[in-house]
């Protein structure tokens, strides 16, 4: 019971990732060894949590909420978060599949859940029921929070490399690394320097301050997440791609909305977005606008498209 309630979280948290990818399905082999590389850099961060907190008792040999505001900030979330992108970094910044924008959060969130999932469940066997319940609703969505940041600006570090832009890749790139390690380090260090301080109202405080701070950054990734999903586009160029041209009731000029490059083909020249289709008719009766086969208002029938009528060859 305690390994199922250890990966159920998990497991939904997965699937909603991978489901929300909605432009490009990712390989499942791929994802299955980015989960199981995010299980593996679980060895380092132990054993450099380990050296970090040898140095801070050494350096602070008394408990103190300054002490574990320390270690949270400046050694878990470093840890722990570089450990991650390394991992990504390494699996995916080549990877041929590593096509579309929101790419980036799948691959992100698949490691960080194999990182969380291990340690979850050494969490759960030493802790109990109650620790399962609690990080079921706190740690796991939180360690999947990090990473979609993380996976927000390595996507965009990602396009900017393709398009030649090497400053702006470096700064995303920081960003990927900086931002979730920030977020990492103040989610911890909440919650531990209000245990170390040794009174019930501090904790007290910690606690209302932490749960106020998770639900922030929940709504915000969970809005990344619903926005980057929508907003989904192809980074790279097709030049070997064939493409079609649309039926001549919406053939014509369209302006990218993603990069602002004017196009004629299905897809942008320029950052490789598809071409939208309008499918909204006007009632010739009544002048209402809809999108399905019959006006909303008067009932009339949507209108055959006419084929165009060639001009006669004199």
């Amino acid at each position: 019971m305690l390994f199922a309630l250890a990966l159920i979280p998990v497991i939904a948290l997965l699937i909603l990732i991978y489901v929300k990818d909605k432009k490009e399905k990712e390989p499942i082999g791929l994802l299955i060894g980015l989960f199981f590389a995010g299980m593996a850099t679980i060895i380092p961060a132990v054993i450099g949590e380990a050296v970090g907190q040898a140095i801070l008792d050494f350096v602070f040999p008394y408990e103190s909420s300054f002490k574990a505001i320390v270690l949270a900030i400046f050694i878990i979330g470093p840890i722990e978060e570089l450990g991650k992108f390394f991992v990504l970094w390494l699996i995916t910044w080549k990877n041929k599949h590593f096509n579309y924008s929101y790419d980036a959060i799948v691959y992100a969130v698949f490691v960080s859940l194999g990182f969380a999932a291990l340690e979850n469940i050494g969490y759960v066997f030493s802790k109990g029921l109650a620790a399962a319940i609690l990080r079921m609703f706190t740690s796991i969505p939180g360690h999947a929070s990090f990473t979609v940041l993380m996976g927000f600006f390595y996507s965009k570090a990602k396009y900017a490399s393709l398009t030649k832009k090497k400053g702006k890749c470096a700064g995303y790139m920081l960003l990927a690394i900086i931002i979730p390690t920030l977020l990492h380090g103040i989610y911890d260090g909440i919650v531990m320097g209000g245990e170390a301080s040794g009174e019930d109202i501090i904790t007290g405080l910690s606690v209302l301050l932490w749960l106020g701070y998770i639900i922030v950054l929940f709504v915000v990734s969970g809005i990344i997440i619903f926005v980057s999903s929508k907003k989904d586009f192809c980074i790279v160029n097709m030049p070997n791609r064939t493409q079609t041209i649309y039926r001549p009731q919406v053939m014509g000029n369209w302006t990218c909305s993603t990069c602002g490059t004017v196009n004629t083909l299905n897809f942008c020249s320029h950052c490789g977005s598809g071409r939208p289709v309008d499918t909204s008719w006007q009632c010739p009766q009544c002048g209402t606008v809809s999108q399905y086969k019959f006006c909303g208002n008067c009932g009339c029938p949507k209108p055959v498209p006419q084929a165009p009528v060639q001009p006669v060859q004199q």
